[in-house]
């Protein structure tokens, strides 16, 4: 008889009871949420100043860009600390470090006039734009931690459908975001914004305090190791076949990310009022909603991947046709059905890496996905934002390019950006149907299929961090408030230290 194939190593097995495990993640889902919200509205409100008061796309376009950028560039960093880090204490920090950021922004509000900080020009307008951009950066670490806890409070065969409850309260979080970012600057100014924000910062911070997530400290493996883990990320990637390939799927939303991060606000705001606009953005987002929502009650199917690229193509296609004329209506319903595909997207996969992913590595794997897909919105942004201030758009707004253009486009406003759409919406079709012909699809699919359940995995420990099961199942007992016999059941993950933030 042949021997059997070893059993990869998967993501671990939760510490606490269901039940238990439940109610601390839906704790850290809301105090995620509230954070979110608070730095989206900061973030938006700040877009909508600047574009308001300079009407340059090319400003908005290089805030935009400049925020996806620094989040590849920091996604590693975050990964590697939350793998080295109690989820907990990487939150409060992340809490913190934005707290302090917003406080800067708000001293240099008080500081210096309007004015100045407008100046496209001067340095003041550079400095309070990247300290805002930096603590919003900052909190994303957050939701790194966050992925991983779903692991870590989970069952493997709800973390779909609790993935997709993410979605649902995220798109919550854009519904209030979007609404309240627009009255704010509309009727009361940057300054109470900032000071509005502040407040919900450190709400958001004293609320977290109270949480405990029961988890063991993470042990070293006595290597010295950099602070920026990029080799032990790519060998968790490399240990997972396929794993790349789900990465370069995942980016492919975010090639068209680019061209909306630059030019939907500017093309938004040329059809409403900054109240109007934010309002739209806050209705449109209850698709975030109904799509997360839909995620959490039926899952994503047999095969996640699959899943993905079927919506990323439709998304290409909705991109390409949402503003083939200048009507609100057009474009409002586009973007509520953009929104309510998102979650699905990044539902699938997060599913995936909570799989087959062992939990001591998933924050430096998810790190290294954040890294690699947000690389692409900047790119696309950088690039746009110029080329359609000073080309696409004055070419469309003269003779010729209406005339070569206007029995796709009409003859209304906007148009040199919806040319620009229509483009991006093909590329994206284009690249998603060719993912479907890779050799690199149908191996994922079949690992993510054969991959074993939690069960199964219990049988196989990661290399790299042992995990006694009989301190396991007194870390499940003290956590879950259940008897360590009982516990014993709940599978392995731990290590000596007491559990807590």
């Amino acid at each position: 008889m042949s021997e059997k194939p070893p059993i990869p190593a998967t993501a671990a097995t939760p510490l606490v009871e269901p039940a238990a495990g439940r109610r601390v993640f839906l704790g850290v889902l809301v105090n995620t949420a509230a954070a979110n919200v608070t730095t989206s509205f900061l973030w938006f409100a700040l877009t909508f100043w600047v574009y308001l008061e300079t009407r340059s796309v090319l400003a908005t376009g290089i805030i935009g860009g400049a925020y996806m950028l620094l989040l590849a560039v920091f996604a590693m960093l975050f990964g590697t600390i939350v793998d080295r880090h109690r989820k907990h204490r990487v939150m409060v920090v992340s809490g913190v470090v934005t707290l302090v950021a917003f406080l800067i922004a708000g001293a240099l509000w008080l500081a210096f006039p309007e004015r100045a900080l407008l100046d496209l020009g001067g340095p003041w307008f550079w400095i309070f734009s990247g300290v805002v951009l930096g603590g919003a950066v900052i909190e994303n670490m957050r939701n790194i931690a966050l992925s991983t806890t779903v692991t870590l409070l989970v069952p493997e065969e709800r973390r779909a459908n609790a993935n997709g409850l993410v979605g649902t309260v995220q798109g919550l979080s854009f519904v209030v975001t979007s609404v309240f970012s627009g009255l704010s600057v509309g009727q009361l100014g940057m300054g109470w914004t900032l000071a509005i924000a502040i407040v919900l910062t450190l709400g958001a911070l004293v609320h977290l305090l109270t949480i405990r997530i029961p988890e063991a400290r993470p042990q070293s493996t006595g290597e010295r190791v950099p602070a920026v883990d990029v080799r032990g990320a790519v060998r968790a990637v490399r240990a997972s076949r396929g794993l790349f390939a789900l990465l370069i799927f995942s980016t492919f939303n975010n090639l068209i990310g680019g061209v909306y991060l630059a030019l939907m606000d500017p093309y938004g705001l040329q059809l409403f009022t900054v109240e109007v606009w934010g309002l739209v953005l806050g209705v449109t987002a209850t698709g975030f909603i109904i799509g997360g929502g839909l995620v959490a009650k039926f899952g994503l199917g047999r095969n996640p991947i699959r899943t993905m690229l079927l919506v990323v193509i439709g998304m290409g296609v909705l991109g390409a046709v949402f503003t083939l004329r200048d009507w609100w209506w057009l474009y409002v319903l586009g973007i509520w059905v953009y929104m309510a595909l998102i979650p699905a997207v990044e539902a699938a996969e997060q599913t995936v890496i909570q799989k087959v992913v062992p939990f001591e590595t998933q924050g430096r794997v998810f790190g290294f996905a954040a890294a690699f897909e947000s690389a692409a919105a900047p790119i696309t942004a950088f690039l746009i934002a110029p080329i359609a201030q000073f080309a696409i758009i004055p070419y469309m707004d003269g003779p010729d390019g209406r005339a070569t253009w206007g029995w796709l486009l009409g003859d209304g406003i906007g148009r040199g950006i919806a040319l620009v759409f229509v483009f991006a919406g093909l590329v994206m079709v284009v690249v998603g149907v060719a993912a479907f012909l890779t050799r690199s699809y149908r191996v994922l699919s079949a690992q993510y299929q054969a991959a074993p359940d939690e069960s199964a995995s219990d049988a196989s420990e990661p290399s790299d961090v042992p995990r006694p099961a009989d301190e396991n199942s007194s870390l499940a007992a003290r956590a879950g408030g259940i008897p360590e016999t009982e516990a014993s059941a709940l599978g392995d993950g731990g290590s000596r230290s007491q559990p807590g933030g």
